[in-house]
């Protein structure tokens, strides 16, 4: 398994670079979910800017824990 060197901003693991497992095509999953005691914080991937932050990839803080906006299709269910 291969993984990849990835920055969080906010919440609890602010500021820092986690590895992170990454799938076959080089992404990690969207939605990352970190189980602490009886709460879970939810971070969702974003592409990170160069220059402005140190990794490929960067997972944002989502306080609301809620799935990230795309496309409905009628296959799919949503929370």
């Amino acid at each position: 398994m291969r993984h990849e060197e990835t920055e969080f901003l906010g919440g609890p693991l602010d500021g820092r670079a986690l590895e992170v497992l990454v799938g076959m095509t080089g992404q990690p999953p969207k939605v990352y979910k970190v189980p602490v005691g009886e709460t879970t914080y939810v971070y969702h991937r974003q592409a990170g800017v160069r220059g402005t932050h140190r990794t490929r990839w960067i997972f944002v803080y989502d306080p609301e824990g809620k799935p990230p906006p795309g496309p409905k299709w009628p296959w799919s269910k949503r929370s």
